[in-house]
């Protein structure tokens, strides 16, 4: 089916009171992975590249891949852009095929953060975007995406949470109630008063990021509590290193694609455990009923070029797809040139 709205997407589950997995994915084992476990059980899922992991795979060539999985499959998908570090990250994801982003302006001071937001708010909106923003800081503890996220733990207030969702005009806000990026140390404490307070105050659906390592019953008082989309990505990474491992302990002498020949299932075998735990698991055809289809629309410009030499029409021409080039929300894979009779017509 197509790509589905995003604020859509997540209405819904804020109304009925489940989570939408966003999924991380590093590869094409974790496109396939994911999207086997979504349709299995008949779950809407976001699948997110994250600017942190862009050293790791190429973003352009993986955002390809994920569209053209959303487009095939028959759940409802919306593809993010997670943590990114500038407006321009949000304009190039949005190019690109993204039909959510989210800039991560929460190690900056709060000033700033708003002033950051609200720049890729207006932009993204006026693409038909919508925008996660992010309020506290959720560090790293242990593992893979740890040394990403440095520095100490900041929470969430509720009167800085309202007055950044009034004045930046996000659609969705992450929150900082003590869960971390990377591996937990022990049991996370989380803040669930803290967390009430602000769906209470707000009314708008909350995002967890660092859901690796909360148990079922944590996850069912953050859904509760009005947390509509989780962020998860170290475990999956945990199962498919461990899979590969596991496959050269058995095969010492095994080429790369019987290395890493139980990845997708295993990253499967896990995003289908959490879908059933957020209760996404069989709300496809009500997500996909309630949700307008997210389509690219497509532009015919004829330039008229009588009277001018081909040379002067191709100047006027690069110079219309340079301006509609530099406005967000153009897609950078189109853009054709004809020049001479209309290719409708026949010569006599």
């Amino acid at each position: 089916m197509p790509l589905v709205n995003m604020k859509d997407m997540l209405a819904h589950a804020y109304g009925h009171g489940y989570a939408v997995g966003a999924f991380d994915v590093v590869s094409l084992d974790f496109v396939e992975g994911v999207m086997a476990a979504a349709e299995r059980s008949r779950a809407p899922v976001i699948l997110s590249l994250a600017e942190s992991h862009f050293e790791h795979y190429d973003f352009e060539l993986l955002m390809s891949a994920m569209e053209a999985a959303a487009r095939r499959s028959p759940v409802p998908v919306v593809l993010h852009l997670d943590h990114g570090a500038s407006l321009e990250s949000a304009v190039r994801a949005i190019r690109l095929g993204c039909n959510g982003v989210m800039v991560d302006a929460s190690h900056m001071t709060l000033g700033e953060n708003l002033t950051a937001t609200r720049a890729v708010v207006e932009m993204a909106h006026a693409c038909g975007v919508p925008v996660e923003g992010e309020l506290g800081y959720v560090p790293g503890v242990e593992g893979e995406d740890a040394e990403r996220h440095p520095g100490p733990l900041a929470y969430t207030t509720v009167a800085e949470a309202k007055g950044f969702v009034e004045r930046a005009g996000v659609d969705f806000l992450a929150v900082s109630i003590g869960t971390v990026h990377g591996r937990l140390k022990g049991k996370a404490k989380l803040d669930f008063p803290r967390l009430r307070s602000i769906n209470q105050a707000l009314g708008i659906p909350l995002a967890i990021h660092g859901g690796t390592g909360l148990d079922d019953d944590q996850f069912r008082r953050l859904i509760s509590n009005g947390v509509a989309k989780i962020n998860y990505y170290t475990a999956l990474a945990d199962a498919a290193g461990a899979a590969i491992r596991a496959r050269a302990k058995s095969a010492p002498g095994a080429g790369y694609t019987a290395l890493v020949k139980d990845v997708s299932e295993v990253i499967s075998i896990e995003a289908e455990r959490c879908m059933r735990v957020w209760g996404s698991a069989g709300r496809a055809a009500e997500v996909t009923f309630h949700c307008r289809p997210w389509a690219s629309v497509e532009h015919m410009i004829i330039h008229n070029v009588v009277g001018i030499s081909e040379k002067e029409a191709a100047v006027m021409i690069a110079e219309g797809q340079q301006v509609l080039g530099a406005i967000p929300g153009v897609r950078e894979d189109v853009g054709k040139t004809y020049i001479g009779p209309p290719p409708w017509r026949a010569e006599r």
